[in-house]
């Protein structure tokens, strides 16, 4: 079945499976996604649905945006996408879908605009080698020949220095590692394009293959005790213990004091007939 749903790319962290191999995911913030439109065959020629994400303000939103936010009664938003779907069944308009569209085991592709990198030449965009730097060589960083012996113009598709980044680039069967409705996340295999804090979409995998979900270490504090009282429990045989063993010191110091005592009244005792 086809689906998808709108994130924010927020970063890459790791992951330790039952075998203590580390998996590379990306963190994508999935707020829940409204439904602003409903696409059928009979209305619209084709099934689809159409998601928005993030609020936007209606001072900053135009009069056709705010008219298509109030059929589904909800405020106008930021980022819109279309899916294609098979079935519109179970789709209503003004609803929403959360993280767990998504399984964790499945395939799926993601798609998002690359990093810009501004104007760039022709080693860095395309990956052409420079010329030789010694030897008088004045060639070391240019495009090459432009071929304008005939037909006296560049021919179409030559690759020459611009813009570079900035593109709509799609990585493809990306596998979900844990989906958190709670916190509103999905950790996603893998790199996926895009800044931080970058609008992704996450979407069913065209291409497919098994979906082999993998035991993953969760690292989550779990409590050592349960209660209080079992601390208790657990803590009173050895304060039992320690008082018995201070207890019994204290009685042989006393003991010991005794004796001495003792043995200092019989030296003077001794002392006092040997004077006599």
């Amino acid at each position: 079945m086809k689906k998808g749903i709108l994130g924010r790319k927020i970063g890459m962290t790791e992951k330790f499976t039952t075998d203590g191999k580390v998996i590379p995911v990306t963190v994508v913030e999935v707020e829940p996604n409204v439904i602003m439109q409903v696409k059928t065959v009979e209305t619209d020629g084709y099934n689809a649905i159409q998601l928005a994400v993030v609020d936007k303000k209606e001072k900053n939103a135009s009069k056709a945006a705010i008219g298509h936010a109030k059929k589904a009664g909800v405020s106008p938003k930021r980022f819109l996408k279309e899916i294609r779907v098979e079935s519109t069944e179970g789709y209503t308009l003004g609803s929403t879908i959360a993280a767990d569209t998504f399984e964790v085991g499945e395939k799926v592709d993601v798609t998002g605009t690359s990093k810009g990198k501004g104007f760039q030449g022709v080693i860095r965009r395309h990956g052409q080698s420079r010329g030789p730097e010694t030897h008088g060589s004045r060639y070391h960083r240019r495009p090459g020949s432009m071929g304008t012996m005939r037909p006296m113009r560049v021919l179409k598709g030559k690759k020459l220095a611009g813009h570079m980044g900035s593109e709509t680039v799609t990585i493809q069967n990306l596998e979900i590692i844990e989906v958190c409705v709670e916190d509103n996340y999905i950790l996603v295999s893998g790199n996926i394009p895009g800044p931080k804090n970058s609008i992704v979409l996450i979407r069913s995998a065209v291409k497919g293959g098994k979906n082999e979900p993998k035991e993953i270490i969760i690292n989550k504090t779990e409590p050592v005790v349960d209660s209080v009282e079992e601390v208790v429990e657990e803590t009173a045989p050895e304060t039992v213990e320690q008082t018995e063993e201070v207890t019994t010191e204290e009685k042989v110091e006393e003991t010991t004091e005794e004796t001495t005592e003792e043995v200092a009244e019989t030296d003077e005792t001794v002392e006092e007939s040997t004077e006599e």
